[in-house]
């Protein structure tokens, strides 16, 4: 038991939390992580964190008087910079060709050319029309596996080699059915109804306020809310105008009347020309200071330290739901394509006895059990007092 020390890991440069390890035999000193502020247990990493700040840094000497010990976290392996030779660029080149013609997002765009960059360096002694499925996905494991690739990269990494065999070199698309990670299905992060307005009241800055409560009124995703244009409020219809959202669709979705009063209110005193909310150059509004307005506004709320603007969106899908709108009209607000992407949100309905008969109550009261019977299921806690 002496040898129990806390293991602090040192956090990079940009690191916004710091990780802790503390083995299981010392309660005394999970009890006190317990109590500073922000703090989050990672299960599958077995690890604690806090918020990196100063007065944490002060808080964890104190609380583990010198037992502990600080380490590196093993660091992840990235892959090298290279440079094609004339022939993987030219690819590369008609694989741009290719996305821009076929009016794929910048984004897209950039990720596919990242991945294939990769792809053409580690083949380039070779002919690529001539590699076989088996080729590919012993590259695919190659890479997953030295670089810890995630299950969403790896999807685009075979999305990008499928492109290029497929719309560039015209090949056939079963010859190069490639293996695909197993899906994770992991559900959303969700903010309950108090944090989500502890969130939205934490600022005074009426454009920040307006921001974030925009985003989760009418259910956007922070690509969507840059892209909103004054025009696209339909104040006499009530509705969001939602204009080439994602997958390049058009929708509408709801406009409360609550958001649209304090857009009114937004708009006499910033008085934008084009954009709904522009930045200080009167072009669009950028993602990394929605980042920075709703991290400002999380830590203020004390709200859960992993939730992001896009958990926004989230909460609202949910909610909507525990108020009991329909599951069709919240999968048009959100814009999604199928159903079943929408239905996720049904398993992170909150349950308890407020929102939920339970079955068993049902069943006792159904058959009006005698005053006897009764004192005895509540003895044995099938039950509860009414008095309790």
């Amino acid at each position: 038991m002496q040898d129990l020390k806390v293991i602090i890991y040192n956090a990079e440069k940009r690191a916004t939390r710091v990780k802790i390890h503390i083995p299981y035999e010392m309660t005394k000193e999970r009890a006190l992580i317990k109590t500073i502020p922000g703090k989050y247990y990672h299960k599958s990493q077995r690890l604690w964190s806090i918020p990196k700040t100063k007065e944490n840094a002060e808080r964890i000497k104190n609380i583990f008087n010198g037992n502990y010990k600080v380490e590196n976290l093993q660091q992840k392996a990235y892959m090298p910079q290279f440079t094609l030779n004339e022939l993987g660029k030219q690819c590369l080149c008609d694989v741009e060709q290719k996305l821009i013609l076929k009016a794929y997002s910048i984004n897209t765009i950039k990720m596919y050319k990242s991945e294939l960059m990769s792809f053409f360096k580690y083949f380039e002694n070779q002919n690529y029309k001539d590699l076989t499925k088996d080729l590919i996905e012993a590259y695919l494991y190659h890479v997953v596996s030295k670089y810890k690739i995630g299950e969403s990269k790896q999807n685009v990494m075979i999305n990008a080699i499928k492109f290029y065999y497929e719309q560039v070199l015209g090949m056939p698309r079963e010859y190069y059915n490639i293996q695909r990670p197993k899906q994770c299905r992991s559900l959303p992060n969700v903010l309950s109804t108090s944090e989500v307005l502890n969130i939205l009241n934490s600022t005074e800055n009426i454009k920040h306020k307006a921001i974030l409560t925009t985003i989760y009124s009418a259910g956007l995703r922070v690509s969507e809310l840059l892209s909103l244009r004054i025009c696209d409020i339909r104040s006499d219809e009530g509705y969001i105008f939602v204009k080439g959202g994602k997958g390049k669709k058009d929708r509408h979705t709801t406009l409360s009347q609550i958001l649209l009063e304090l857009l009114r209110a937004y708009y006499k005193q910033y008085k934008p020309a084009y954009w709904l909310f522009e930045g200080s150059d009167g072009g669009k509004y950028t993602a990394s200071s929605i980042q920075k307005i709703f991290r400002h506004a999380q830590q203020a709320a004390g709200a859960n330290p992993w939730a992001t603007p896009h958990t926004l969106r989230h909460s609202f899908a949910t909610h909507a739901l525990e108020y009991g709108e329909n599951l069709r009209n919240i999968q048009v607000m959100l814009g999604h394509e199928s159903s079943k992407t929408t239905e996720v949100y049904t398993h992170v309905i909150a349950v308890n006895n407020k929102k939920m008969r339970n079955p068993l109550d049902i069943l006792l009261n159904k058959y009006n059990l005698d005053a006897d019977k009764k004192n005895s299921y509540e003895q044995n806690g099938y039950i509860r007092n009414r008095n309790m």
